[in-house]
């Protein structure tokens, strides 16, 4: 079965930390660049952070830099967001995917049905 499954949202005050899971399954996970998104409603989803194949390299839009880490464990074909000092502003829908290494999505997989974060002050 081709699919990704986010989980690991959820409610947390301002401060607060969570930590995002990505499963994928379907696709030979170790082949690609994984990203993480986010999208609030009405509005397009946006790039959030990237990571190598290898896990050696990645990088992060400017709003989560120092807050947030992506790592991925290709054994378990999973990649996961670390967010820590979390703001209101967080507040989304996160989604994981296959991405260039600008953080653009690639079709490899369709998008799953994320998971809610959300950061109340």
């Amino acid at each position: 079965q081709v699919q990704l499954a986010e989980s690991g949202g959820g409610l947390v005050q301002a401060g607060g930390s969570l930590r995002l899971s990505c499963a994928a399954s379907g696709r030979t996970f170790s082949n690609f660049v994984m990203g993480w998104f986010r999208q609030a409603p009405g509005k397009e989803r946006e790039f959030v952070a990237t990571i190598s194949w290898s896990g050696s390299s990645t990088s992060y839009r400017d709003s989560v830099k120092g807050r947030v880490t992506i790592s991925r464990n290709n054994a378990k074909n999973t990649v996961y967001l670390q967010m820590n000092s979390l703001k209101p502003d967080d507040t989304d829908v996160y989604y994981c995917n296959a991405v260039t290494q600008k953080g653009v999505a690639i079709g490899i997989w369709d998008w799953g049905q994320g998971t809610q974060v959300t950061v109340s002050s």
